[in-house]
C-alpha cells in the first residue's frame, strides 16, 4: 500500500512540475485568438441550442 501511495505522490509532483513548465510559455497572439475562440463558441451555442430544443420538441410530440 505504501508503494501505491508513493507512486501517486510521484505522479502528482510530476504533473505539477509539467503544468508549471507549460504555463510559463506565453502566447504572443493570446488576446486575438481568445476573441476568435469566444466568437466561434458563441456561434456554435447559438446554432446548436435552438436545434437541440427543436429536436427535443419533435421527440416529445411524436415519441411520448
Amino acid at each position: 500500500m505504501k508503494i501505491l501511495i508513493t507512486l501517486v505522490i510521484v505522479v502528482i509532483i510530476i504533473a505539477i512540475i509539467s503544468t508549471l513548465f507549460i504555463a510559463g510559455k506565453a502566447d504572443d497572439n493570446y488576446s486575438s485568438s481568445t476573441k476568435r475562440n469566444t466568437t466561434n463558441l458563441t456561434l456554435i451555442y447559438a446554432i446548436s441550442i435552438p436545434l437541440i430544443l427543436i429536436a427535443l420538441g419533435i421527440f416529445i410530440v411524436f415519441f411520448t
